[in-house]
């Protein structure tokens, strides 16, 4: 059987956003933060945008890979701030929890469950134009 490569890119532009933890009210109701629903709306905007209704059928493993490049500080002196261009980004959002507001907003939308993610690549960087890259790759097999 001959497997079918089928990959999709598109692109986030502005500072990367990670998943925060659900709150919680007095009354025991969990609920998610607004900021993240926002920016998983402006993912899956992006996504239509740029792909269209192109999406992968279900049991199709993928391979995802997140280039998050977040924007150098304000306060960074312009030599500094040279200096960090394409350097690896160690701060806050952690990797793993942009990764997971990517993959929880492309729920639905792309593929049917981020379960069928078998492969995950996230990178940080810093960069003068802050955006969030990702790539999805399945491979689908010939009927």
């Amino acid at each position: 059987m001959i497997q079918t490569v089928k990959s999709i890119h598109f692109c986030v532009h502005g500072a990367p956003v990670g998943k925060a933890r659900p709150r919680v009210t007095k009354s025991g109701h969990a609920y998610t933060p607004q900021k993240t629903k926002d920016y998983e709306a402006i993912v899956r905007a992006c996504y239509q945008s740029q792909v269209g209704r192109g999406r992968f059928p279900a049991g199709v493993p993928l391979t995802v890979k997140i280039t998050a490049e977040f924007p150098i500080p304000k306060s960074t002196g312009k030599k500094r701030a040279a200096a960090l261009l394409g350097r690896w980004h160690t701060k806050k959002p952690d990797a793993d929890n942009v990764a997971k507001a990517i993959l929880d907003a492309l729920n639905g939308v792309a593929y049917p469950d981020d379960s069928a993610v078998a492969r995950l690549v996230v990178e940080k960087t810093y960069s003068d134009q802050p955006c969030v890259m990702v790539a999805i790759v399945g491979e689908i097999p010939e009927p």
